[in-house]
Order: C-alpha cells, then sequence, then structure tokens
C-alpha cells in the first residue's frame, strides 16, 4: 500500500537523525528532573489554596484545679490541659493545611530573618494557663478584641516577615479563625454554666429550649453546633474539660509524603504536575521535525515526483503523518513510564485512560506541525516560526509553569483557546485527582484536542502546496 511505503521510508529519514530523536525524548525529562529538584513541596498550589503553619510549642500546660466545679462528678478531680496540642489537632484536621513544628523561638526567628518563612505562630509557656483563665466573667482573661483574638492576651505571638505581608496575613488569618473556633467555645459553655450556678437550672433550660440546635454547656466547637468532633483531643464532650493531658505528645495526624525519598526526590506530589506539564509541551515540538521533513522534501525535488506519481494528495500526506504520529505517541508513553520509573509518580487509578489522552494530545500537535510545514519555506523559518508558536502557546496554556491553577482567572478562560490546556485538564483529571477522577471531563478535553487536530490539519491540507519549490 503506497501510503505504508511512503510511511516506511519518512520513519527511516527520522530514525537517521539520532540526535534529534534523543533530544526530542531525552530533553523533557532532563527538565523535568532539574524542576522537581529545584521546586518546592508547594508548587503548582496558590499560597491560599495549602498553607504551611509552622509553630513553636513551648507550652507547660497548667493544672485547672476548677475543674471539678459544676457538678459534673466525671470532673471531680483537677485536669490537666494542654490547650497548644487542641489548637495543633484543628490545624491538622483543617484541609489543605500542613503543620511545621519548630524547636525554639531562635530557630524560628532565625527562618523568618533569612524569608525562609512568612510567620512562625509561637506558643508561649504560659498559653494553657492563660486560655484555662479565659472568661467573659469579672476576673477572667478576655482575649477577644476587634481583629478577633489578641494572641498576648493568650500568652502567644505571631512572628512575621515584613517583606511577606500576604503570606503572613494569610496564616494571621488561619491563627484567628483556628483561636476563635477553639476559645469562643470555652468561654460561652463555662457562662453558660455560670448561669446554672447564679440563677438556678430553670433559667439554663429555658435557654437550652430557646437555643435547642447548640449545646451551650459545652467547651468545644464540635460540642457547641452538635457536630461531630475533630479528632481524639477534641471529644467535643460537656463540662469543662478539655481532653489532652500533660504527657500527650502532640503529635499530628500521618500528613502525605510531599517532599518524596531520594536524591531525586521520587513521589513527591510534584511530579504529578511537572511530568504531565512537560510532556503537553515538548509533545508540539514535533512542529520541528515535521517541518523539516517537508521543507527537505521540496527543496530536494522529491516532493514534485510524488506528486508525479499514481498517488493522491491524501495519500502523500497521510505517508508522511504516520511517521511523525507515532513518534510523538512513543514521546508521551515514554514520559509517562519515565515519570513512574524514575520519579515514582502515581499513574491514577485509571491508568489506560492515559492512552487516549497521548493519542488525542499527539494528533492536535501534528495538526499544528503541518500548518507550521506549509507555512515555512526553509528549515530557518521552520525553526523560528515552530519554537516562538509553541513556546508562545505553552506559556499562554501554563504547561510552561506546570498548571493553570496558577494563572489569573482572565488567563485561565483564555487558555482554553489553546489545545495544551484542555490536555492539560484531562492529565489533571487522571493524576492529580486520585480518588475519584471525572472521566467524563477527560472525555470531553479529548474531543477538544481531536477538534483541534482536526481543524488543524484541515487547515494545513489547505495550506500545503506539495508541487512548489522551497
Amino acid at each position: 500500500m503506497p501510503i505504508w511505503t511512503l510511511a516506511k521510508k519518512d520513519f527511516r529519514l527520522v530514525w537517521r537523525d539520532r540526535r534529534a530523536l534523543v533530544v526530542l525524548l531525552a530533553m523533557p525529562l532532563l527538565l523535568i528532573l532539574v524542576l522537581g529538584l529545584s521546586l518546592g513541596e508547594g508548587f503548582g498550589q496558590k499560597p491560599d489554596d495549602r498553607l504551611r503553619i509552622s509553630i513553636v510549642n513551648l507550652d507547660e500546660g497548667y493544672l485547672d484545679k476548677d475543674a471539678g466545679r459544676g457538678g459534673n462528678s466525671q470532673a471531680a478531680a483537677p485536669m490537666q490541659r494542654n490547650w497548644s496540642n487542641v489548637i495543633e489537632n484543628d490545624l491538622a484536621q483543617t484541609a489543605g493545611i500542613r503543620v511545621e513544628r519548630i524547636e525554639s523561638v531562635d530557630e524560628a526567628k532565625r527562618l523568618v530573618a533569612r524569608g525562609s518563612r512568612s510567620a512562625v505562630w509561637v506558643f508561649g509557656p504560659g498559653f494553657s494557663r492563660q486560655f484555662t483563665e479565659c472568661s467573659f466573667m469579672p476576673g477572667g482573661v478576655n482575649p477577644l478584641d476587634r481583629d478577633g483574638v489578641d494572641l498576648a492576651a493568650l500568652d502567644s505571638e505571631l512572628l512575621r516577615d515584613p517583606t511577606q505581608l500576604a503570606a503572613a496575613s494569610i496564616i494571621a488569618q488561619v491563627a484567628q479563625v483556628t483561636s476563635l473556633r477553639i476559645v469562643l467555645p470555652w468561654m460561652v459553655g463555662r457562662a453558660f454554666q455560670r448561669v446554672g450556678q447564679e440563677l438556678g437550672g430553670f433559667v439554663q433550660g429555658g435557654l437550652k429550649r430557646m437555643f435547642p440546635s447548640y449545646d451551650l454547656t459545652a467547651t468545644t466547637w464540635a460540642g457547641l453546633t452538635r457536630s461531630q468532633p475533630l479528632g481524639p483531643n477534641d471529644a467535643g464532650g460537656k463540662g469543662p474539660g478539655i481532653p489532652g493531658s500533660l504527657g500527650s505528645s502532640g503529635a499530628n495526624p500521618a500528613l502525605p509524603e510531599h517532599e518524596g525519598v531520594g536524591f531525586l526526590s521520587r513521589g513527591a506530589a510534584r511530579y504529578q504536575i511537572l511530568v504531565p506539564a512537560y510532556l503537553v509541551t515538548f509533545a508540539y515540538f514535533l512542529v520541528l521535525i515535521v517541518g523539516r521533513l517537508f521543507v527537505s522534501e521540496r527543496q530536494q525535488g522529491t516532493m514534485k515526483r510524488l506528486r508525479a506519481a499514481p498517488l493522491s494528495r491524501f495519500q502523500i500526506l497521510a505517508g508522511k503523518f504516520l511517521p511523525a504520529y507515532f513518534v510523538s505517541v512513543l514521546q508521551g508513553l515514554f514520559l509517562l513510564a519515565a515519570g513512574r520509573i524514575v520519579f515514582g509518580m502515581s499513574w491514577g487509578p485509571q491508568p489506560l485512560w492515559l492512552l487516549l489522552v497521548v493519542l488525542t494530545t499527539s494528533l492536535s500537535a501534528m495538526g499544528l506541525a503541518l500548518v507550521v510545514a506549509a507555512l515555512a519555506r526553509t528549515e530557518s523559518q521552520v525553526a523560528v516560526y515552530g519554537t516562538l508558536l509553541v513556546l508562545a502557546l505553552s506559556g499562554l496554556s501554563g504547561s510552561l509553569m506546570g498548571s493553570r491553577e496558577l494563572m489569573p482567572a482572565l488567563m485561565e478562560r483564555v487558555s482554553l483557546l489553546t489545545p495544551q490546556a484542555w490536555a492539560l485538564d484531562a492529565y489533571r483529571q487522571l493524576l492529580a485527582n486520585p480518588a475519584a477522577p471525572n472521566l467524563g471531563i477527560v472525555l470531553e478535553c479529548c474531543g477538544v484536542l481531536t477538534a483541534f487536530g482536526a481543524g488543524l490539519i484541515l487547515a494545513g491540507w489547505s495550506l500545503l502546496r506539495l508541487d512548489e519549490k522551497a
């Protein structure tokens, strides 16, 4: 069949240029390696999407001698409290937050001074004592102020880097919300218990009937709102007792591995972003190979001889299309396999769907390559047109920076004008959504990529002049 004969001939031409093939396969891998080792654990996420809260915990705890008051037989004995552990557990149970412990205030100050941390939350030795004494009543500590919670009143402070005001402000707001969520139910619960002591159970019972959706005697947020507790150290029980003894370690629940292991940081979460991003970016550099093949054929006059042969225009283009398309698919599969073997990335729960994305991405790349081949007349023009076009589209789509989510909202919408953006969305569903990838979105993205490919191939078909000499 003429198509396969032409395809085999062009494939041999491509295979002879081993250096170009090595660059096509190895360069993306090298770039992913360099970026993976250089970028931090938060790469690919906006500052407000994922936060690292660094803390210094010097809290010595507090022996609450008033824990047995209020007629609660289960709390008849004084209770040792460690409110800093409650705060830590609340932070650790909040989605998108990672808690990091720093050993000393001096180390925290050095990290902030160097700009390595935008803010560090320090719990002083008297934090639990001050927190336990918080009350609306006279003689207690009232930490509430205009901004929310006065951390200084709780023997606590937030060390901030003045050069990172935005990031430090976000961490400050997290500290405020968490503190308010812990201290306010404690103060309300103590006040309500005092109402029962001073005015009798009749008034207390009336208030309970007035506010049936809330347990005003609870001293935790979960108890106050009658919701499930956050964790084992925040059970939301009634009475003043807050679990969490002085002897507890305060260890946070296991967090997912973000940094990876070994010199290559194998398994680091960032490779789930970097590998597909640069797979997509380098897939479109195939325009250089395809464009050079067409220009070479025209310069040598072989294209005219093919036109003189009993071959249709479709057979000629198909014979030249298939080898380049095969190389593009091979490149995509190679990078996915290398990502799994070299970097320890996951293929997600639906790995077979990755093949569909590779096939449709390569189709759209081949369409773009055919347009460049039709417009370029010399190998220099192929290099200039192809490189500039691919870099511009990669930058516009977000594949150069690794993720569209890092772009402003307007540019996220504009990026959908490029095929690379749709390929990135498909890979994101399959690789960054391990629990339940939305296959409907993947199908939609593959459909759009197919439409891009078909449209660009038709455009290249109409622009390409096979019988003209460069």
